[in-house]
């Protein structure tokens, strides 16, 4: 998923790449793994050559050891394959329950404080729209508040910028206006446990979110799995040096880039947050949920439609 933000005026503006599930160019998938197949090319033309030229002197090379390799490789990636698209998982999960509670809130507040609190459940419902964006902003590394002002009143702005964490702090502001509600005997004390049942599972769906921004992968692993690649085309080049180039040289590419696809892939899927293309669409999610809360608020909005392509929708 590609994203581009822009405000205007009082209006935030909000365009999302999102690679669809069909029609995906093969371009797309040399083009995640271009620099790893020059490396493989110039290594795989290297190594061909040099055995063809020094075979008097290097030891034979049995078809056992790089399919050894190959095998090794393939269940690395399937270990490496499976834990991350766990993390993926869970980090989709995760927005699910945010946009399933976030709905809740607002339904809670009309069903419990009724037409005569209108402005304060409209100011809550904003402020819940403004934590959604802000919390995928954060996410990716961005705590600015801004293209958000006609979400956020100028005081919750200022609030935001006392705090290292914004979004905590817009839930606390919401902790506190639903105390004022009760307060003014708005909503009575089971209303009031109800609410803050819906703050506080917000408040764990944002922990799990920033757990899994915030838990590396280790790095290590993927540094071992390359040298295991890389170490898997020079041996089976040394076998294949009795083949002639042309066909030798395609046969390692074609190889190499079925692994180095698959461990693209999952180093994407490992970081659900980091804009790659295989992210969680969090910001096209926020803005859905502000579709939603505006027509709960008996607001006349008009969705912006989405560009259609061959392989993604913009």
């Amino acid at each position: 998923m590609f994203m581009i933000r822009c405000s205007a005026g009082n209006h935030l503006k909000l365009i999302e790449i999102v690679i669809l599930e069909s029609h995906i160019p093969f371009k797309y998938l040399i083009s995640i793994v271009k620099y790893e197949l020059i490396l493989v090319l110039s290594l795989g033309i290297i190594t061909h050559v040099g055995a063809s030229k020094f075979d008097e002197f290097l030891p034979p090379m049995p078809l056992t050891i790089p399919a050894f390799l190959g095998t090794s490789i393939s269940v690395l990636l399937s270990f490496k394959m499976n834990q991350s698209y766990d993390r993926w998982w869970e980090a989709r999960k995760l927005w699910g329950a945010i946009t399933n509670d976030s709905r809740s809130l607002v339904i809670q507040l009309q069903s419990f404080a009724g037409r005569d609190h209108f402005h304060m459940i409209q100011k809550i419902s904003y402020r819940q729209n403004a934590w959604c964006y802000l919390l995928g902003k954060s996410l990716r590394g961005s705590s600015s508040a801004e293209g958000l002002q006609h979400l956020l009143s100028e005081d919750d702005q200022v609030e935001i910028l006392k705090h290292s964490n914004g979004p905590l702090a817009l839930l606390q502001l919401t902790s506190k206006d639903i105390q004022l509600l009760r307060l003014d005997n708005a909503i009575d004390v089971h209303a009031h446990i109800h609410l803050q049942e819906t703050i506080i599972r917000l408040t764990d769906s944002m922990g799990g979110t920033e757990r899994i921004s915030r838990t590396v992968f280790p790095s290590s692993y993927r540094l071992v799995l390359h040298l295991m690649i890389y170490l898997f085309v020079v041996t089976l080049a040394i076998s294949l040096k009795a083949i002639n180039n042309v066909l030798a040289i395609p046969l390692l590419l074609l190889i190499s880039v079925g692994f180095f696809s698959i461990e693209k892939i999952a180093y994407q899927l490992q970081d659900p947050f980091k804009n790659h293309q295989s992210d969680i669409p969090v910001t096209e999610i926020a803005k859905t949920l502000e579709l939603n809360t505006r027509q709960l608020l008996g607001e006349e909005i008009i969705p912006s439609g989405q560009t259609l392509n061959d392989y993604f929708i913009m």
